[in-house]
């Protein structure tokens, strides 16, 4: 057991975290099994560290949502808007699926998901720390450090993938103190098979986005096939169903207030053992420039897609997703505005400093990085403000090409030393980024994108500036905006690359290829290939120190929370976790009114206008209308629940995670937060946080009643 886990262990029964803070990993489990007890699990705590049985077994990834096995067929349940792009991959103006929605009465009519679509099934997880911080590595610094620790990790990951159909990682816990090799099967062949209309998937639309109350039916539903010899396998006609070893089984009494929930995901960031100087730095800087972009870009496609229906398709995925940070980063700025956060980190980050100081083997072991990780914070910072318009000022096409060019370099060196991310194993992701352009890009929306940032780029000082950039692009000092768009237009006009079959075929070019070439964005890929790899290489050595300053910092900050009989969950970063808490409201809400626990389809109605975001669909309105519930409703509530609130700590990530009951059954799917309380990811705050799950009497009731799904009701054991 390593030593953070000892720590934790000794530490279970005194440890004073709330028992609806904190995203644990499975194997901790065991060291808060008091507290899942006391909220009301009725299942063995130890039975959720084991990763291949039940529950944890139906537990999957999508790369950036979570999912569950719902069938012994491979079909899997996530959020609406974790398929919505898969949705509008497959729709076209003379079959609009995200308006209508989409159903597969049987497995032929099934869709191929959006091309790089994959579902990850975790199998194991493993603490390698030692193997990637060897003594050796551990006397290393900078590039060299870095270098160091990205080879052991390709030698970890590649012995691992030697299990065919295995997709193997190496991730980072505790700021770079820790490391654990996440093995997971990775399906290739994902297919859609239902999602509603937008008028139920998307109801509310940005407007109750991080809003409650709620009344989203935020569900759909992909299916995982596999070769006939049950290996994972590319997309074919001949693939069948994959038969996951488990599959979670329908709750058989509703849930009601006060209920005991877990849910099982794969959260993606938070942010809670950061330094004080990062949370100024965010929120003083990084999130107010990430939310004007934001504003700038939605109004920029909302204005260039207008007039074309396939165009605004093609944008429909990216326009969602920015929106959704959008109003997110917004939402933290307005809870962070007035608070004391700052003022109590800093405190708390002050007396960390004097428990070090007030022992001499502590400011031995961890004085000097204390001191130097703010130095390298604000070097790191700095340097990200000075980029922060280059990275939106390159053509999307001209990162494509750089893509391209810098993977037939790393092709012709052996797999162990190419850069990671252009591996053998990278390849099938980069087709994937390469295919996808034909949906989800349009020359004239990405070259108003450009222009915009590449305006606010262009009026910084040349110091500022990326002299290799302003090359390629024909950049001069003092250039105005139409001399922008010239040499924007002379670019674009230059290239080829926007044609799909042009595209694929530079996957399998070698160098000389694109030296040769006389492409315009292909000749600046080479162009800029050089500078890129210095840059790159002075990116590395910054790295290489802040995870050695960085690790030692988080080792000091667990040895002070132990010594105050804490235990010390690690921030969120893409990999499996458990939350749990009670279904529970809110006295008051962030409007002065309390909030009710569940929300029923009566609310559907009130709201439905007919148009836009509130657009019900008329069957959904006419059952509603008819109190056409069936067996779904609440007694309680006299209607069909459609969303509830719970005490669970998620963030982003955990979108479509499967939301269980004391005995582990299915009863609903996390999809959202509350506005003033997803400030969480940096303050968890007991008393306001709050996470938004759809109930799963409303997603059956939705799909007997309206979208007549009977086929998939049956796969599920619902009828």
């Amino acid at each position: 057991m390593h030593k953070t886990l000892i720590a934790l262990a000794i530490l279970s029964t005194t440890a004073a975290a709330h028992a609806d803070e904190g995203m644990w990993m499975p194997q901790q489990l065991p060291q808060v099994a008091n507290q899942l007890k006391a909220a009301g699990l009725a299942l063995d705590p130890a039975a959720l560290t084991k990763l291949t049985e039940f529950p944890m077994g139906a537990i999957v990834s999508l790369g950036g949502c979570s999912a569950s096995f719902v069938s012994p067929q491979g079909l899997v349940a996530t959020n609406h808007h974790c398929v919505y792009g898969s949705v509008a991959h497959n729709s076209t103006p003379e079959r609009d699926l995200l308006a209508n929605g989409f159903l597969a009465k049987t497995l032929g009519e099934e869709l191929p998901a959006a091309p790089g679509s994959r579902i990850f099934v975790t199998k194991a997880v493993t603490d390698v720390s030692q193997q990637v911080i060897t003594p050796a590595v551990a006397r290393l610094n900078g590039k060299a450090r870095l270098d160091a620790i990205e080879k052991n990790t390709k030698t970890i990951q590649a012995e691992c993938e030697k299990d065919a159909g295995h997709r193997c990682t190496v991730s980072s816990f505790y700021g770079g103190l820790e490391f654990y090799l996440i093995k997971q099967l990775e399906i290739r062949d994902v297919r859609l098979v239902h999602a509603p209309p937008a008028g139920v998937g998307k109801f509310g639309g940005d407007t109750d986005n991080w809003m409650w109350p709620r009344h989203t039916g935020d569900y759909g539903f992909y299916r995982a096939y596999v070769s006939k010899d049950g290996k994972a396998a590319d997309f074919s006609k001949d693939n069948v169903p994959y038969v996951p070893q488990h599959f979670l089984k329908l709750a058989k009494e509703g849930s009601k207030e006060g209920d005991f929930v877990m849910v099982l995901g794969y959260p993606g960031r938070t942010n809670r053992h950061r330094l004080p100087s990062e949370v100024a730095y965010t929120f003083d800087w990084s999130y107010p420039a990430f939310v004007k972009s934001s504003a700038e870009s939605l109004a920029i496609i909302a204005e260039t897609t207008k007039d074309n229906k396939d165009t605004a398709l093609k944008y429909a995925s990216q326009v969602a997703g920015i929106n959704n940070y959008y109003k997110n980063r917004q939402g933290m700025l307005d809870s962070y505005a007035g608070s004391d956060m700052l003022a109590r980190k800093t405190a708390e980050h002050e007396a960390l400093k004097q428990w070090i100081s007030a022992d001499a083997a502590r400011k031995k072991a961890y004085g000097a990085d204390i001191a130097t990780v703010e130095k390298l914070i604000a070097e790191r910072d700095a340097e990200t403000k000075r980029d922060y318009f280059l990275s939106s000022s390159k053509p999307r096409l001209l990162n494509t090409a750089r893509m391209l060019y810098r993977l037939a370099n790393e092709n012709a060196k052996p797999d162990t030393e190419r850069k990671s991310g252009y591996q053998v194993r990278d390849v099938p992701r980069i087709k994937a980024s390469v295919a996808a352009l034909v949906r989800n890009y349009d020359e004239k929306v990405d070259k108003a994108l450009v222009l915009n940032s590449l305006a606010k780029y262009a009026a910084q000082p040349v110091a500022q500036r990326n002299a290799a950039f302003d090359k390629v692009m024909g950049i001069k000092d003092g250039m105005d905006k139409a001399g922008l768009q010239a040499a924007l237009d002379k670019i674009y006009a230059g290239s080829k690359l926007g044609d799909a079959a042009t595209r694929t075929a530079w996957i399998d070019k070698k160098p000389a290829d694109f030296k040769a070439s006389d492409d315009s964005f292909i000749q600046a890929a080479v162009a800029l290939y050089g500078p890129d790899l210095r840059e790159e290489a002075k990116e590395e050595e910054l790295a290489g120190k802040l995870q050695e300053s960085y690790a030692n910092y988080m080792k000091a900050k667990i040895a002070y929370m132990n010594s105050k009989g804490q235990a010390v969950y690690p921030d969120a970063n893409s990999t499996l976790r458990v939350t749990f808490g009670q279904i529970a409201g809110r006295q008051p809400g962030s409007d002065g009114t309390d909030w009710k626990a569940f929300t029923t389809v009566a609310g559907v109605a009130a709201k439905a206008t007919g148009t836009g975001e509130f657009n019900a669909p008329k069957a959904q309105l006419d059952a509603i209308k008819a109190k056409d519930f069936g067996k779904y409703v609440d007694p309680a509530l006299k209607s069909v629940p459609v969303a509830y609130l719970a005490t669970l700590d998620i963030t982003g990530g955990n979108s479509g995670s499967a939301a269980l009951n004391s005995k582990g059954e299915w009863i609903g799917l996390a999809f959202d937060g509350t506005l003033d309380s997803i400030i969480s990811d940096w303050d968890f705050n007991k008393a306001m946080t709050r996470s938004i799950q759809v109930d799963l009497r409303y997603i059956l009731w939705n799909m007997k009643h309206v979208d007549h799904a009977d086929n998939l009701l049956k796969e599920m054991n619902a009828e």
